[in-house]
């Protein structure tokens, strides 16, 4: 249960090194859309850390209920 947020947001984060790929092999290295897809995977992972974060320090506003 205290690895749903995190796993949500790792599965949700899937492929972007196949997106850097597809964009320089079809785009060439120069070009505004490999640069613009590096640049969002380097702000994706700080950014998903941070959400990380938040979801662990509000944890205590849920209720935790146990499957049956």
């Amino acid at each position: 249960m205290a690895a749903a947020a995190p796993g949500a947001l790792i599965g949700a984060s899937n492929f972007f090194e196949l997106a850097v790929a597809t964009a320089i092999a079809l785009f060439g290295p120069e070009s505004g859309a490999a640069l613009a897809t590096v640049v969002g995977v380097l702000v994706e992972v700080p950014v998903m850390l941070s959400v990380c974060a938040a979801c662990n320090r509000t944890r205590h506003w849920f209720s935790y209920q146990t499957a049956r």
